[in-house]
């Protein structure tokens, strides 16, 4: 599994049984150019990922490795351009430049129309009001654009060449439709894009892709290792667990109320046998 922080990317080997074998971590910057701004290079992310992934294989039987997972720091605008170079720093989650695209967003769009369209409302954190904000200060960039992704989408892209999010991560860049779990055509006009610079989306627990046959070689790792958009966890048997009534989904997280799939709230049940959960929530590894 594979996390992108905010202060640094976090690998962890985990084998069949659930039981973690080696953890790695690699730092990489974080640019604060003005007052309330909060960037990283996205290549960064890259470097340090593969120099992590070397690391916490080196002693093991790289054949056997079975999939590789993503998680990571939500809300962070990720900008590329035709040729798949990254046009700027990526904006973090806890940027605040976007506090007039905000207050767009809630009061001239307005708040209900926003929850009509997202199931959420505005905040700077999110990915809308960075996109608007590029649109307004920096429009030569934004002219470019021709992919929008989150971080953790970024490094998968890289790997794998899948251009993908999981509908948990885009329920809170305030551009998905999250009742018919599809992009919102409103948001996209709002934001002045196409539906094709959005990354395709997935359940959390889908497979995306394969490794890229040049990864694969330099990291001595199968190229056909499947690669998901969220981790994996092991429950342990006769234990207590949030479980949704539609779904009949297990999650990992007592305090959460609401089922990330379909909305449900959760009811709670006793797990008969160990099961593997793929969590919705890409909120970084423990």
């Amino acid at each position: 599994g594979i996390t992108i922080g905010t202060s640094a990317v976090k690998l962890l080997l985990m084998d069949s049984e659930g039981n973690i074998q080696k953890i790695v971590s690699k730092e990489y910057p974080l640019y604060l150019p003005q007052p309330g701004w909060s960037e990283q290079k996205p290549e960064d992310w890259f470097e340090r990922s593969m120099e992590g992934m070397k690391e916490l294989t080196a002693e093991c039987d790289k054949s056997l490795v079975a999939g590789i997972s993503f998680g990571g720091q939500m809300h962070g605008l990720v900008a590329l351009d035709e040729n798949d170079n990254v046009l700027r720093p990526a904006i973090l989650w806890n940027d605040g430049r976007s506090g007039k695209e905000t207050e767009y967003l809630n009061t001239v769009i307005g708040k209900d129309k926003l929850s009509q369209y997202t199931a959420n409302i505005a905040f700077a954190g999110f990915t809308a009001p960075k996109i608007l904000w590029m649109k307004e200060n920096e429009p030569e960039l934004y002219a470019k654009i021709k992919k929008i992704m989150l971080p953790k989408d970024y490094l998968a892209y890289m790997l794998s060449g899948s251009f993908c999010t999981d509908v948990s991560d885009a329920s809170g860049m305030l551009l998905m439709d999250v009742e018919h779990r599809c992009w919102s055509k409103e948001m996209i006009e709002i934001c002045g894009i196409t539906e094709e610079m959005l990354p395709k989306l997935y359940e959390s627990y889908e497979v995306v892709g394969t490794l890229k046959k040049e990864i694969a070689e330099e990291d001595a790792i199968s190229y056909r290792t499947p690669m998901e958009v969220t981790r994996i966890l092991k429950l342990k048997s006769g234990n207590l667990y949030p479980v949704c009534p539609r779904c009949k989904i297990t999650v990992d997280r007592e305090y959460m109320k609401f089922c990330d799939r379909c909305g449900q709230r959760l009811g709670w049940a006793e797990i008969k046998d160990a099961i593997i959960v793929y969590s919705g929530f890409n909120r970084g590894l423990k």
